[in-house]
């Protein structure tokens, strides 16, 4: 098997794409586990609170937090397993090329899954948004006086 230069940089055009997807994936993860670890200052310093004693609304902002943090590891594991079929997706164009390999449909239907992984971790992410911003509505209402509602 002879492999030319311009056979390798066809394969790098191939795989640019890929590779800035799974950028867009890495950055997410950032973001991602920002807001886990948000997560899980909070909910340690709710916990240090009711070392002192039982706090109902303490209790009901940690059921919260859980159910957030769970969103979030799913969102988490979705996105890893996004960006490991990319990586994967990647090194079969180069395999498929390079070894002249029929590899179209694995790489196509990998492909497809790294989507709906991505899609998954976009939903979890959004719901666990939508949980905060509904407990924070809720915790803003709960301190407003009578009058000013």
């Amino acid at each position: 098997m002879n492999i030319q230069i311009s056979d390798v940089g066809h394969i790098i055009q191939l795989a640019i794409a890929p590779v800035f997807l799974l950028t867009g994936v890495a950055t997410k993860l950032g973001v991602l586990a920002n807001r886990l670890g948000r997560i899980i200052d909070r909910t340690r310093l709710l916990e240090d609170r009711l070392r002192n004693g039982p706090n109902e609304e303490y209790s009901e902002e940690l059921e919260v937090l859980y159910t957030r943090s769970h969103l979030i590891n799913y969102a988490i594991t979705s996105s890893t397993t996004c960006g490991l079929l990319i990586c994967l997706v990647i090194a079969m164009l180069f395999l498929s090329d390079t070894a002249d390999l029929p590899l179209d449909q694995i790489i196509a239907a990998f492909f497809v899954l790294a989507m709906l992984a991505l899609i998954s971790s976009f939903v979890n992410l959004l719901r666990e948004i939508f949980i905060a911003a509904r407990h924070m509505r809720e915790r803003h209402n709960a301190t407003l006086p009578q009058q000013v509602r």
